[in-house]
């Protein structure tokens, strides 16, 4: 069965516009899934094999959060600019902007799953049901476990990271190389990498903003604004039935994970893909699919 067709457009958002683009109908009368794309500072690309639920008759919506991708994009915006809220404020504006506000799920990858969380926890009246993708809760408990994985690393690779960071030489291909040994266990652990990561991760090349700003210049490095941030004191208030993903070998260790299984009310299951690290519906994109549907269909109509 082929994808059914999609559609693509720039909702404004202000001055500015969002990217999207939904693949099937959202008038068919099942709720929309929204996938909420990690970085942040990354783009839609590496999720969209997301769109294969539209042959399930379930529309999906990516989009290309603010900054990036096919959204516009403020390089010489300083990190005031980029916060939590613009982008609670953008999926809000998107969803109202699409029509789905009062019946949708909401698949959040990585930061996009704290973003998702957060959102949830203001108990939209549209949101049937959340699912958290690869998500750490707190970035203090993500910088804690990238301790703990760096130092798992092949000898002197750890050794070659801090000597670049303490320096501020992370742009060296020296650092990129180490760098690439960390994703190659953690991050993706397919190889070659999918066509699709390769894009997003392009992507954030390209311009790296966002990124920068919030994150840092690596993964295991986060020294930008959200390095303190954390959802987990409002978890309790997430009101849907969530399901929680996660990779074996995922760079969102179980510590990481954990506090949404103990705090949300209504987990409904929490699977672990024992191939996978970072990405698994790349890495076991079959069972993944099936695991996704499943939920969906449970509670999402």
């Amino acid at each position: 069965m082929s994808l059914a067709p999609s559609a693509k457009g720039i909702a404004p958002f202000g001055e500015h516009g969002t990217w999207y683009r939904v693949t099937g109908d959202l008038g068919a009368g099942r709720p929309p899934l929204v996938v909420v794309h990690g970085g942040p500072g990354s783009t839609h690309d590496y999720l969209l094999n997301l769109a294969s639920l539209s042959e399930r008759g379930r529309p999906v919506v990516h989009y290309d959060q603010l900054g990036n991708g096919g959204s516009t994009r403020l390089p010489d915006r300083g990190p005031e600019f980029w916060t939590v809220r613009l982008f609670l404020d953008e999926l809000d504006n998107l969803l109202n902007e699409l029509g789905i506000a009062d019946d949708y799920i909401l698949y959040g990858q990585s930061w996009g799953g704290l973003l998702s969380a957060e959102h949830a926890a203001t108990r939209p009246a549209g949101l049937r049901a959340l699912v958290i993708a690869n998500s750490p809760a707190s970035y203090p408990l993500w910088r804690q476990e990238m301790t703990v994985l760096r130092n798992a690393l092949p000898p002197g690779v750890n050794d070659t990271l801090t000597e670049h960071e303490t320096a501020g030489t992370t742009d060296s291909p020296e650092y990129m190389q180490a760098m690439q040994i960390f994703y190659e266990k953690h991050l993706c652990r397919v190889q070659p990498w999918p066509r699709d990561l390769i894009a997003s991760l392009m992507e954030i090349q390209n311009d790296s903003t966002v990124y920068g700003t919030m994150n840092g210049p690596s993964e295991f490095h986060v020294i930008g604004t959200l390095r303190d941030w954390t959802v987990e004191d409002r978890l309790p208030r997430v009101a849907v039935p969530t399901m929680l993903l996660s990779g074996r070998h995922d760079e969102a260790t179980p510590v990481t994970v954990r506090p949404y299984a103990e705090l949300i009310p209504d987990v409904r299951r929490w699977v672990i893909f024992e191939e996978s690290s970072h990405v698994p519906h790349l890495e076991e994109p079959a069972r993944f699919t099936d695991v996704l549907a499943e939920f969906l269909d449970e509670v999402g109509g």
